[in-house]
């Protein structure tokens, strides 16, 4: 009884308050956004986040109770155990969407583990890394660490979640003391390729990279590397199109005018600035929204769940909604800077890292600033397994704050 009071007294309560609130606000728009659904399976979806919920707690007194020593020790191990989950949803034909494996009644997505498989890896290879971050052999060893993991999430395909994994792997290494510029010319191809579907734009992109590399003048065989990858990457652009689904062409075209399929791909960002902007200043109320119970708007209870949120409960719901957040953000980051080990550290950061990347994507859709790409919203939006990541990020970050003195 004693430990668990002390347990208990330890706990970093507006962390864990933050995360409850916002868990119970999830709950309550899953339930407005579902609850004059025809299909009476869709009407209980909030009781089955209610029964996540629950399984959620349980795995965030696991993560903030047992010592943070013991996944140092299997960190790699995590990893492994992902990499085969995922490779089993490709080769093995175990799910109908390449996405989920059944689990009875309930199902589970590979892909949110291996966020945490990922994170928790990173973190132990960076903790002990002794040499600058930015070098040969440890860009290598970080490429083995993400790569496998990124490729098997990519071919399900689940291009929201795979850069996820890129979000975490730049906020660990900024984390690990990696100069902004040089990790600007890291990410740089990839930003080539993006830009380079506007040759005006990729060109003025060009010049910017050659700015930052005469600014900080790395080796010649650096500063050739990067412009030879840029280069190459605009250029394959056409061909990266050409292999690109449908849905995901059109995704990119209606992120760049909804009007381009207003009644199709457009739809969902069209209705969705609709609920937002109705809901005004207090909000229509809640179950009173009409976007929402007139089923106008598509997919409410997962990725635009944001905008139930500013149709029923208008701009200070929004706000609230955001303040909590920021407070959840404050003591992670706040844990990453005082935590003296640096593998609880990592975590933090890597965990803010992750929630901070999902919540600008999802609700940067919900309002036409993002391309939709299936990220929950963290906390808020309907799903057992991320619900449950994000409640186990949250006992890391426990974990970390109650042992803060320690090495």
């Amino acid at each position: 009884m004693p430990a668990i009071t002390k347990f208990l007294k330890e706990l970093d309560w507006l962390l864990v308050g933050s995360a409850f609130l916002l868990t119970a606000i999830g709950a309550l728009l899953i339930y407005s956004a579902q609850h004059a659904m025809p299909d009476v399976r869709e009407r209980v979806l909030w009781s089955r986040q209610l029964m996540w919920w629950g399984v959620a707690m349980l795995a965030f007194l696991a993560a903030a109770w047992l010592p943070l020593r013991l996944h140092e020790v299997f960190a790699y191990i995590y990893l492994i155990v992902v990499a085969c989950a995922l490779l089993a949803l490709i080769t093995l034909g175990i799910s109908t969407s390449n996405q989920w494996i059944s689990l009875g009644p309930a199902y589970l997505q590979p892909s949110e583990p291996a966020k945490l498989a990922l994170l928790i890896a990173l973190a132990r290879y960076l903790a002990y890394l002794k040499r600058p971050v930015i070098g040969t052999k440890p860009l290598f060893m970080l490429g083995v660490i993400v790569f496998p993991i990124w490729f098997l999430v990519i071919k399900q395909p689940d291009l929201g979640t795979s850069l996820v994994f890129w979000a975490i792997l730049l906020v660990m290494l900024f984390w690990a003391g990696a100069p902004l510029p040089e990790l600007f010319l890291l990410i740089s191809p990839m930003l080539s390729l993006i830009f380079a579907f506007n040759w005006i734009v990729w060109v003025i992109y060009i010049i910017a990279v050659l700015a930052v590399l005469y600014r900080t003048r790395p080796r010649l065989v650096i500063s050739v590397g990067v412009v030879a990858l840029n280069l190459l990457f605009g250029i394959v652009t056409p061909l990266v199109w050409n292999h690109l689904k449908t849905y995901q062409k059109m995704r990119i075209l209606v992120f760049l005018d909804p009007g381009t399929d207003p009644r199709g791909a457009g739809y969902q960002i069209i209705q969705s600035k609709v609920a937002i902007g109705s809901g005004g200043l207090w909000g229509k109320g809640f179950l009173a929204g009409t976007q929402t119970g007139l089923n106008f708007l598509p997919e409410k209870h997962t990725d635009f769940i944001f905008s139930v949120c500013g149709e029923e409960l208008g701009l200070w719901g929004a706000l609230l909604v955001l303040t909590l957040f920021g407070i959840y953000l404050w003591r992670t980051i706040d844990t990453a800077y005082s935590a003296r080990n640096r593998f609880a550290r990592f975590l933090a950061a890597g965990s803010a890292g992750i929630v901070i990347f999902q919540l600008l994507v999802n609700i940067g859709m919900t309002v036409g600033l993002m391309p939709v790409t299936g990220l929950p919203l963290p906390f808020v939006s309907y799903g057992g397994s991320s619900l449950v990541l994000f409640w186990v990020l949250t006992g890391l970050v426990a974990n970390g704050r109650r042992h803060w003195q320690e090495y």
